[in-house]
């Protein structure tokens, strides 16, 4: 009796529909294909085209930044503010991170120093990154770690003590603010993405936010080719490009940004309400600024337990994510080992769990069920 019982629970977990660790935010399909119809009238596919520069001053307009260069995806962003900046040297960053930050790095041939992570906040410890600095230092590179604004002044006084350029890696950061303004307006330049599991997506995407004038122009020659205005050749440029198609969809979704925003805040307090009193877990702790609620990371007392809760969401078709795991500096394959003992631990006890547009509340209870089981 007990083998039927358990054949037919197992039958039922599989043909429950999967829930994924997020899914892209996107517009009823009529209005992005109404926006492609001017797109095949024009054949303009590429190339700064007019819905291009269209979607470049309606997210300036929405997120009150002074300039956005929109570009192919958030790595060529990174690579091209490196670019900007003509940086060759040392860039201490965090471990912490996506792949593609230190991917960057090395694109554009410069070396990742890397700076571990504070514990609570999961971003670069300011504390930590004047024992990095030596002769070779060019820039401080940190993340704003699922939208959560780094100490922005503290690592702008370093920059400035010791000469240095900063960028930000805020590929998680459009919807967060600090100080009353968005937190893309920090640095010389700062880096986001566009892509389909952001906030605010294109699909694939990303853009750079220029701190003057200057870099900006530099910013959109380097984009294309490094042709100026006049189509002549006057920068080391590159082909980081959005197409026409790409910025339709993210006009088409920009119109639903607030809703989108606002939506995430509500699961992410729901979730922690309800989660608040689960002993085996922790929360990202934010001390700077307001984050956008665009993940939502659960740090659990072990790896073991980690392990045991994903096998059991899992068995339900929730599909969380160990995000970001490994700790980058551990990428032997690509870089030399530097110790980041706390990055290195977190990466192993970390989770983040379903958050997106379209995911009910009933189906947030169940995750919230298992957990506190």
């Amino acid at each position: 009796m007990r083998h039927i019982q358990e054949t037919e629970q197992d039958n039922r977990m599989e043909k429950e529909r999967p829930i994924y660790v997020t899914m892209p935010s996107l517009a009823p399909l009529e209005e992005y294909t109404e926006l492609l119809k001017g797109v095949w009238e024009r054949g303009i596919l590429t190339h700064n085209g007019p819905l291009v520069q269209q979607l470049e001053r309606e997210i300036c307009a929405k997120l009150e930044l002074d300039n956005f260069v929109v570009v192919a995806n958030g790595t060529i962003a990174i690579q091209m503010a490196i670019r900007a900046l003509a940086l060759s040297g040392e860039i201490i960053t965090s471990p912490f991170t996506w792949v593609a930050t230190v991917s960057a790095i090395k694109w554009e041939g410069c070396t990742p120093v890397f700076c571990d992570i504070d514990p609570e906040t999961l971003n670069m410890d300011p504390d930590k990154i004047e024992a990095l600095i030596t002769k070779d230092t060019v820039a401080i590179m940190p993340i704003h770690v699922f939208g959560n604004p780094c100490d922005v002044e503290a690592i702008d006084n370093i920059a400035k003590k010791h000469g240095l350029r900063v960028i930000y890696d805020g590929a998680h950061a459009i919807g967060s603010h600090i100080n009353g303004k968005s937190l893309l307006q920090y640095g010389d330049i700062t880096a986001t993405s566009l892509h389909a599991t952001k906030l605010f997506n294109t699909a694939e995407g990303g853009g750079c936010i220029a701190a003057n004038n200057e870099l900006y122009k530099k910013l959109k020659r380097i984009r294309f080719f490094g042709h100026d205005d006049n189509k002549n050749v006057v920068e080391d440029g590159f082909n980081g490009k959005l197409t026409e198609v790409h910025a339709a969809l993210g006009l088409a979704n920009i119109k639903y940004y607030d809703e989108v925003l606002e939506d995430r805040k509500r699961k992410y307090f729901y979730y922690k309400e309800r989660l608040k009193d689960n002993r085996k877990i922790s929360f990202q702790k934010t001390i700077h600024g307001d984050p956008n609620y665009s993940y939502f990371p659960v740090i659990f007392d072990s790896e073991e337990t980690l392990l045991s809760v994903e096998k059991k969401l899992n068995k339900h078709q929730i599909f969380p994510r160990r995000y970001f795991y490994p700790s980058v500096n551990t990428y032997t394959q690509i870089v030399a080992y530097q110790p980041s003992p706390i990055s290195e631990d977190i990466s192993k006890r970390i989770l983040c769990l379903p958050l997106y547009l379209t995911l009910e509340i009933a189906d947030i209870d169940k995750i919230i069920a298992l957990l506190n089981e």
